[in-house]
């Protein structure tokens, strides 16, 4: 699994976007920066957990596909109301709390601190 990439500034005022283990330096103050200083654990468990949350959407999303599918083939026509109040479910109740619960994650995430080297 690739990580997401990690936001580093300099105290030039440079910025870069690194992967995790990837050394860096700055074009205009020459310091050197290290992300493989951020602790692995907490890391690629702030991936996994990511991951989490899009595969939660995702399986949702089947598990609706799947059941209007079916849905649809035996009641024909008559899936019409239902499909619509399947797709308010989808976009009025379980996307709205997705994104405040994976928003609030992300802005509560750990700043790490790096040293340059």
């Amino acid at each position: 699994m690739r990580g997401a990439l990690i936001t580093v500034r300099c105290g030039c005022g440079q910025t870069a976007y690194l992967s995790y283990g990837e050394k860096w330096k700055c074009p205009e103050c020459d310091e050197r920066w290290n992300t493989g200083q951020i602790p692995a654990d907490e890391y690629w468990g702030i991936m996994r957990e990511q991951r989490r949350y899009r595969l939660v959407a995702m399986g949702v999303a089947f598990v609706i596909a799947v059941a209007g599918i079916a849905l649809s083939v035996l009641m024909g026509s008559q899936f019409l109301v239902p499909a619509c109040l399947i797709m308010a479910f989808w976009f009025l109740l379980f996307m709205p709390y997705w994104r405040r619960r994976t928003r609030s994650r992300a802005r509560n995430l750990p700043v790490w601190d790096l040293r340059a080297e």
